[in-house]
């Protein structure tokens, strides 16, 4: 099987021509909110989409350079023999490096014999009120365990 020839990255009718009804779908959106802005009945509202519609029309127009650039870089960094060579691009880096922010405060770890007592005491007044409802559901301690036999 012969490879692929490689396409230029502009040569792509499909993706030019969704851009491009992307593009005037957008205006003509922006157009139709201006009319309904000028109307009668128009509002502020109107007048901002029909701002923010050209927006959009130039997103998609960005996207796609955008792409064909991230195509073209892709491709030159798998064929790097074919083009002359370029100085590397700095990368930004993507983790926030060690020690530039605070660390997080750890809760510390003090036997306090006060909160050790009163925990005791929570404790055994749980335990009594479990006995209490056993007692009163007329049950028996060794009535609820099961025999092994």
């Amino acid at each position: 099987m012969s490879a692929s020839p490689r396409r230029s990255a502009h040569n792509r009718p499909a993706l030019i021509a969704l851009v491009i009804v992307a593009a005037l779908g957008c205006l003509a959106l922006a157009w139709w909110q201006w009319e309904r802005f000028e109307s009668s009945s128009g509002t502020g509202q109107n007048l901002g989409y029909a701002l923010q519609w050209p927006l959009f029309a130039a997103f998609a127009v960005f996207a796609y350079f955008r792409f064909v650039r991230l195509e073209r870089e892709a491709e030159e960094t798998e064929h790097p023999g074919d083009e002359p060579m370029r100085a590397p691009k700095a990368v930004a880096p993507r983790e926030i490096p060690a020690g530039l922010l605070p660390e997080r405060p750890k809760a510390v770890r003090d036997e306090d014999p006060v909160l050790a007592e009163y925990n005791k005491y929570l404790a055994a007044l749980h335990a009594q009120d479990i006995d209490d409802q056993v007692r009163e559901a007329g049950l028996h301690a060794r009535d609820t365990e099961r025999s092994a036999g």
